[in-house]
């Protein structure tokens, strides 16, 4: 995991840097998402909500925007956004994800194994659907 993230800068919504070592041992998933998505903007507040719970169990957000302005981002990261990682909007590393798992559109939560392939290609109906302990149940068991 650490090597998909060793040239891509990642910083915590509600202030400070973090690395690749941050996600060490970590469940992580990657959150595609932008304001001007109503979708997104919808399921955000309830990933939101999820991540307050599965932070304690170990589970990490990647949020990678597609907002159109760096000033979108902030404000959506405000308004919105659990106090996960982030890449900051126009870094390079973004289109690097969108390409490396073949991003098609948002909202899209894609968890991760632990060498940065796909474990599971979405999760947003399970974080709509399940509860948190079933959730991360489940996911445990395909995660590699």
């Amino acid at each position: 995991m650490a090597s998909l993230f060793t040239d891509i800068p990642l910083k915590r919504n509600g202030g400070g840097a973090a690395t690749a070592e941050d996600l060490k041992g970590k469940m992580v998933a990657l959150y595609f998402s932008a304001h001007w998505c109503p979708p997104c903007r919808e399921f955000t507040p309830k990933l939101k909500k999820f991540y307050e719970e599965a932070v304690n169990a170990g589970l990490e957000i990647v949020f990678i925007s597609w907002d159109n302005t760096a000033k979108d981002q902030e404000a959506y990261l405000n308004k919105a956004h659990g106090n996960w990682l982030y890449i900051p909007h126009g870094d390079a590393g973004i289109e690097k994800l969108n390409k490396k798992y073949n991003m098609r559109g948002v909202p899209w939560l894609v968890l991760l194994n632990n060498d940065g392939s796909k474990a599971i290609n979405d999760v947003v109906d399970d974080v709509e659907d399940l509860t948190v302990k079933d959730a991360l149940k489940k996911w445990a068991d395909k995660v590699v």
